[in-house]
């Protein structure tokens, strides 16, 4: 999947006025959270109905990331997404917690300012991370928040992931 979801749904707001904003993310959550390709292609083409006059850059910016949709023939990064389950895709459009981990690297590493060796860089990033839960029991917190989808990439993806703990 080249094309990162979360930018992709965010980005339409850049084109739209924000008096739409809430209209035209009524009509695109469908699109993302439909069961099926040919569902989320049906969502789509509503949404290209309703604001496609007054947003075509936003129908453009969906098409061209996009296989298989009759407009276009050019794109392709989108189409995986929703064939994975939905378990799945709300772990890859869940960004607070990695851009939260990620400011606190990059705090830390600005703290630090520059560092003899990539050693010393590597030690830096990982007491980063280990500080961000001091008692150890967050791995243990997150698994119990998404045993679902834990479960679901264990199945989808063929065990490599049982088998990667072991």
């Amino acid at each position: 999947m080249q094309t990162r979801v979360v930018p992709l749904l965010r980005n339409p707001f850049r084109c739209a006025a924000r008096q739409d904003w809430d209209k035209t993310a009524r009509l695109l959550k469908p699109v993302c959270t439909a069961p099926t390709e040919e569902a989320a292609l049906d969502r789509f083409a509503e949404f290209a109905d309703a604001w496609g006059r007054k947003y075509p850059a936003i129908v453009k910016l969906w098409e061209n990331v996009w296989v298989g949709c009759p407009r276009t023939k050019s794109g392709g990064e989108f189409t995986p997404f929703p064939r994975f389950d939905t378990e799945i895709r709300r772990i890859v459009c869940t960004t607070n917690a990695i851009e939260s981990v990620n400011a606190r690297i990059r705090r830390a590493v600005e703290v630090r300012g520059h560092f003899p060796d990539e050693q010393a860089a590597l030690q830096c990033v990982y007491m980063a991370i280990m500080s961000l839960v001091p008692t150890g029991k967050g791995q243990a917190r997150w698994a119990m928040c998404r045993k679902a989808a834990l479960n679901v990439f264990d199945i989808t993806f063929d065990g490599r992931l049982s088998a990667a703990r072991q």
